[in-house]
């Protein structure tokens, strides 16, 4: 399991990469560079131990944004290159490379791994950050491997439950405090998990 380091400082730190980062993405719905202001934060675990993986959830004031990230040793290949929201030092592990959770294997199979066996994420750690907690449930019955199912994120995350689909074979619903922890929690969808891969076709008349 990737360990967390309790005191660790990043630099440059999330309030400085984070916002003009956001300020460029197709799905942030304001203009300009946002002011950002930490709502809640959750963790998965990498198996491997290799790789962290956080989720934060920021607002601009008028939205809730949901920001996945994966942090690695050494830079991402392929496709998942776009993907780097920055590079920084961590005060015990050295230099990061951080991703958009939703461009990492490690995520996706993690979040998938959350709906397969109704998980429940880690809760946050971090001190001036509300708690947060995702937590899959899974729909369909049969096999849900990483290659069958497509992961449909929510950027901009509301309070709710999904509409009825018989598409979606998981979910992930999360809750957090909008008003502070002293206050009601709010629950809404995180992500969901579509089957890719066609039923067989019913067998023939003998």
């Amino acid at each position: 399991m990737a360990k967390v380091h309790p005191g660790a400082t990043l630099t440059p730190h999330f309030r400085e990469f984070l916002p003009p980062w956001v300020a460029r993405q197709p799905w942030y719905r304001g203009t300009g560079t946002p002011s950002l202001s930490p709502v809640g934060y959750f963790r998965f675990e990498d198996p491997a131990g290799e790789v962290g993986i956080e989720t934060h959830l920021v607002t601009d004031g008028s939205a809730l944004y949901q920001i996945p990230m994966t942090y690695r040793g050494a830079p991402l290949g392929g496709s998942a290159s776009g993907a780097l929201v920055a590079t920084a030092q961590h005060s015990v592990l050295g230099a990061r490379w951080i991703y958009d959770g939703e461009a990492d294997p490690v995520w996706t199979s993690q979040l998938l791994r959350l709906i397969r066996t109704n998980g429940v994420s880690d809760p946050s750690g971090k001190r001036g950050v509300g708690p947060a907690e995702a937590r899959g449930r899974r729909l369909a019955s049969g096999e849900l491997a990483d290659d069958m199912v497509r992961v449909e994120l929510a950027r901009v995350v509301r309070p709710g439950w999904p509409a009825d689909d018989p598409g979606i074979t998981g979910l992930v619903m999360g809750t957090w405090y909008p008003d502070g922890p002293d206050a009601a929690t709010a629950t809404g969808c995180l992500a969901v998990a579509r089957r890719t891969t066609a039923e067989p076709p019913p067998a023939a008349p003998a």
